[in-house]
């Protein structure tokens, strides 16, 4: 998306976003910088950080100006190492899908923030294997297709989903209490692009009732994790978590609605993360700009 803006000669600035992605060497930040200022570039916002166990560096660069980007990313070519990933992106909202099943908390709230422009994000549809929060996405104008799991195989099911996707082409797919286990397959198709939310007590109070069993045991600190969804289920990388201190007064139930609470929070800052483009991924490992 384009951003306008004025200049002494009214000419049209252009922010964007350059992320490198390589090996450390000395010199890198100079070079990179370098290369902007020749082609006339202003950075407004820079992070960098080098993983000293690899030796692996990593940069966010947020600069303006109206120059053509293709030689900007040739010239980068030249100066960083053979192995580097460069990717450039235009600021501005980017496409995303939310998969649901029949918790409304965290959809909610990202149709909230969206309506009310908090995210750098178009939700483009919503996809529940339920249809149970239908008639809570239609208030916000928003496409959602129902795309039921019952008698069907895994395959099927997901295959009908994937097709569903193809339509929309968004950058991420965010599942918002997304109840079913997804497949390698599944994954691999939006690798590094699925984000997803779920409780912090995982793995010492898995499966049915985590709050009960958290509330059994007395457990003094409740929380949310929000991580990229791999082959490993719930073992991706962590992208945001949130806590909260609970005491005896806590009901199982009130534990429920705190966690609910946390989840909704995480989420919404894990979606914003990711579509800034602030959240690198090194070794199963997340890199985090704030």
């Amino acid at each position: 998306m384009i951003a306008f803006g004025r200049t002494e000669r009214s000419s049209l600035v252009i922010t964007h976003r350059l992320l490198i992605d390589c090996p450390d060497q000395p010199g890198l930040i100079h070079e990179i910088t370098g290369v902007l200022f020749q082609h006339g570039y202003n950075i407004i916002s820079n992070h960098e950080f080098v993983d000293g166990a690899t030796s692996h560096f990593v940069m966010r660069t947020e600069f303006a100006g109206a120059a053509p980007i293709e030689p900007v990313i040739a010239d980068l070519r030249l100066v960083l190492p053979s192995a580097a990933s460069v990717r450039h992106v235009a600021s501005g909202k980017r496409p995303i899908v939310v998969m649901v099943t029949k918790e409304p908390h965290c959809l909610g709230d990202l149709l909230l923030r969206h309506a009310y422009e908090e995210l750098p994000a178009r939700i483009c549809a919503v996809v529940g294997n339920h249809d149970t929060l239908a008639p809570l996405v239609e208030r916000f104008g928003i496409p959602f297709h129902h795309v039921s799991h019952l008698h069907r195989s895994r395959s099927d099911h997901e295959n009908e989903i994937l097709a569903l996707l193809d339509a929309y082409r968004p950058d991420y797919i965010v599942l918002a209490k997304y109840m079913r286990v997804l497949t390698p397959e599944f994954v691999r198709t939006y690798e590094n692009r699925l984000i997803n939310i779920h409780h912090s007590f995982l793995p010492a109070f898995a499966g049915a009732n985590p709050y009960q069993q958290a509330f059994e045991r007395g457990v003094k600190i409740i929380g949310a994790t929000a991580h990229v969804v791999t082959a490993d289920l719930d073992a991706g990388p962590i992208i945001a978590q949130g806590v909260l201190p609970v005491d005896h007064t806590y009901t199982a139930a009130d534990m429920a609605q705190a966690g609910r609470d946390i989840e909704k929070t995480v989420l919404a800052k894990a979606v914003k993360l990711v579509l800034e483009e602030r959240v690198f991924l090194h070794h199963n490992r997340a890199i985090i700009f704030e």
